[in-house]
């Protein structure tokens, strides 16, 4: 079975975990407190498969990807490294978001240069996809204004919408964001992320649901969609591990560096 941390993503926020389904519907603060319980957990390492598809007609982009990630309470630190192809090493990033903070980071630019991420590009999307760097930091259940707005049914299974806001104390670039629940595995089956101008921004399809090595529901497969764009980006996980040792140098600039030199070297 394929698996993904994300939405380690989102992507990486969509890591749940199982709940019992009681006499009353949980309330949306108690949908959130169990979801972002679940993201932050702790340190991990996972593979992922990125096909980028760029428009109607244009040749598919396809990455290897490995995926280092630290999520705590105090804070989220992300590495993401290209595997495959060795020519794609352009675009490898680390990325930390402080609670209460915006994501700062910096990217590899071959040959040797490292530069650091500016706030504009935070909305941009890695390695050219449809999932931006602020997916892969933010983690929207742990935001202060939480809301059920209704129910639907996806993919014939009834899900709760949970309306995520930032607070006064939360910087995001997305104004709100939509999380359709299927509350008796609680895990997302879809995401809606709206921007500032209150727009749709980008829509998250999860296509497989599996389990991850800690037994948890999990999206392993999910598509990136911007609306009124022809692109699309799909995502599948692999490999996933929890309990693994990282240290605050496997997230820094310089893990940039000595990767790329590191895969450089000739087999």
């Amino acid at each position: 079975m394929k698996l993904s941390p994300l939405l380690i993503l989102c992507l990486a926020a969509c890591h749940c975990v199982p709940m019992a389904m009681a006499d009353e519907p949980p309330t949306a603060a108690e949908l959130a407190a169990k979801l972002n319980a679940a993201v932050l957990d702790n340190a991990s390492t996972v593979r992922l498969k990125m096909d980028i598809f760029p428009s109607a007609g244009a040749e598919k982009v396809v990455l290897q990807l490995k995926v280092n990630a630290r999520r705590t309470k105090a804070a989220t630190d992300v590495h993401y490294e290209v595997l495959w192809p060795k020519d794609r090493k352009e675009g490898s990033f680390v990325l930390r978001k402080a609670a209460g903070q915006s994501a700062t980071g910096a990217v590899f630019h071959p040959p040797d240069s490292v530069k650091p991420l500016t706030p504009s590009q935070l909305q941009e999307g890695i390695f050219g996809s449809d999932l931006a760097y602020e997916d892969v930091a933010d983690n929207y259940f742990a935001w202060e204004r939480q809301e059920i707005v209704g129910g639907e049914t996806v993919n014939r299974v009834p899900c709760q919408i949970l309306e995520s806001r930032p607070g006064k104390g939360d910087q995001s670039g997305y104004s709100r964001v939509r999380t359709w629940i299927d509350v008796r595995r609680m895990v997302p089956l879809k995401v809606e992320k709206y921007g500032a101008n209150g727009q749709l921004v980008r829509r998250i399809t999860i296509t497989l649901v599996g389990k991850d090595d800690l037994n948890r529901a999990i999206p392993a497969n999910f598509t990136v969609e911007r609306p009124g764009r022809e692109s699309r980006t799909i995502l599948e996980g692999s490999n996933i591990k929890h309990g693994v040792t990282l240290a605050d140098a496997d997230f820094s600039p310089a893990i940039l560096r000595a990767g790329a030199a590191t895969n450089s070297q000739p087999e």
